[in-house]
């Protein structure tokens, strides 16, 4: 056995889409978020927070690791992932995002603030080293602490300073830039959590056995797009809906003048 550096390769612009994925699922969710906080119907809310954690955990961190390791090789060694593993890790990272995003709650408070965005950047870091389970090759890995610890806070900070930015702030523009910067936590943690991992190449080890991870990336990234084209048209039409609804309510008011004035 030998201790060997694994590497990434395919560039820069690897690094550019899963950044891209990262914040498209961070600002889609975040929005979902926001909406569910402005939601009456707890239904409706329901609704609104599940989208929302789909986005930021399937899309925004699950898929955007998946992407992100299409760089990640063993020199010597085959690459394979297995289903189980993956399949928990996105299950995880959904789950635990929707309960954060459930403890944000409707109205602004720090004590759920602090605990929501605690839970979202725990759920990142779980999503990361549950998604590092399902990696196969011949050795292991072993991890530095240093950069473990380090991901984490990168990964709770940012989450909660996302949450703070999207609860608090009427702009537009200052919700997408929460959505940057939850992209940004997302993809900073997954680098500095790669920077953590030291690999132990084993050559003798047999050889891996698992999914290539192109074989279930291309479709499970294509079923994040049309996931995502859910929540994408619920935020784009609910202004349309509400701006009718409001119409109704008017047109419903004029009908009643004019009813009481014809009495009269």
């Amino acid at each position: 056995m030998s201790d060997e550096m694994h590497h990434f390769s395919m560039g820069i612009w690897l690094l550019g889409l899963a950044f891209a994925v990262a914040v498209s699922g961070s600002v889609i969710g975040l929005a979902c978020t926001r909406h569910g906080a402005a939601a009456t119907h707890p239904a409706a809310r329901l609704r609104w927070l599940f989208m929302g954690a789909l986005s930021i955990g399937g899309v925004g961190i699950w898929l955007m690791h998946f992407i992100a390791m299409l760089g990640f090789a063993v020199p010597g060694s085959p690459i394979r992932y297995s289903l189980t593993w993956t399949i928990i890790s996105a299950l995880m990272s959904v789950t635990a995002v929707f309960v954060g995003l459930l403890i944000v709650g409707t109205e602004f408070r720090w004590s759920r603030l602090l605990a929501a965005g605690f839970l979202v950047g725990i759920a990142v870091n779980i999503m990361h080293y549950t998604g590092m389970r399902a990696l196969r090759f011949q050795g292991e890995i072993n991890y530095n602490m240093y950069f473990v610890a380090l991901s984490l806070v990168i990964a709770v900070v940012a989450g909660t300073a996302a949450l703070w930015f999207t609860m608090v702030m009427e702009s537009t523009v200052m919700r997408l830039i929460a959505g940057v910067i939850m992209g940004v936590a997302v993809v900073g943690m997954h680098y500095t959590g790669m920077a953590a991992v030291e690999v132990v190449h084993d050559t003798s080890a047999p050889a891996p056995v698992g999914l290539e991870v192109f074989a279930f990336l291309f479709p499970v990234f294509v079923i994040g797009l049309l996931a995502m084209a859910v929540p994408i048209v619920a935020v784009l039409t609910v202004p349309d809906r509400e701006i009718a609804r409001m119409d109704s309510a008017a047109d419903d008011l004029a009908f009643e003048a004019r009813e009481f004035a014809t009495r009269d």
